[in-house]
């Protein structure tokens, strides 16, 4: 099977693809679509998300010789965890399991969609916000989520968020964090999610997924 990663260099949720296929060391081709130029409304990337979004991953001679198009980050990661099983992103037990996805899901759900670009962009164009006024949106959701976050690190994690072994958790906090740093979060106040990110991001997998190591990064 052939799989191409639709996405986009500093997208956070397509960096969260990426790590999971490095963890797991799933090749893959990369189609980058430049958010900042619109690419993701072409009518040949809607007619594979009719939402328009990145990330998208497509699986050549899924169904019969067809492709098959995989959206959203969390179902990508879910449908890598069950096609390529070996390093896995979930924990054994039920509750682990449930426990990780809830902590996925409060970056996912609750703090990306906040922030991410065309949220921005509505901001500055349809609320007339100013760039102070962005920057304090930004904080105030990375700030809420990461203060939950890091009482569940603080009492679920281990080497990584969860336990010591790489999990989805880890797959969306770093990313994550990336866009934190990006507009100027001081990462002080979470010592335990800074802890984390600094362990990961020495890591290879870690490494090799980062925005700036993309093909497509300025």
């Amino acid at each position: 099977m052939t799989l191409q990663l639709h996405g986009y260099w500093r997208s956070t949720a397509s960096y969260r693809v990426r790590i999971a296929l490095a963890l797991k060391g799933v090749g893959h081709e990369q189609v980058t679509h430049d958010l900042r130029t619109g690419a993701q409304r072409a009518p040949a990337f809607l007619a594979l998300n009719p939402q328009g979004l990145v990330p998208a991953l497509e699986l050549d001679g899924e169904r019969e010789g067809e492709a098959a198009v995989l959206t959203q980050s969390l179902a990508i990661l879910e449908w890598l965890d069950e096609a390529y099983p070996h390093t896995p992103l979930l924990p054994r037990d039920a509750l682990g399991r449930a426990t990780v996805r809830a902590m996925a899901g409060l970056v996912c759900c609750d703090i990306h969609p906040l922030n991410n670009l065309r949220v921005l962009q509505a901001l500055r164009r349809d609320f007339q916000a100013s760039e102070a006024q962005v920057s304090a949106w930004i904080a105030r959701w990375i700030g809420t989520g990461f203060d939950a976050l890091e009482v569940l690190i603080a009492r679920h994690g281990g080497d990584f968020a969860f336990g010591d072994a790489a999990t989805m958790a880890d797959c969306c906090l770093i990313p994550q964090v990336y866009s934190a740093q990006r507009f100027g979060i001081d990462l002080a106040p979470w010592p335990a999610i800074a802890r984390i990110a600094a362990r990961c991001e020495a890591l290879e997998p870690f490494r090799r997924a980062h925005p700036a190591q993309q093909p497509d990064a300025d």
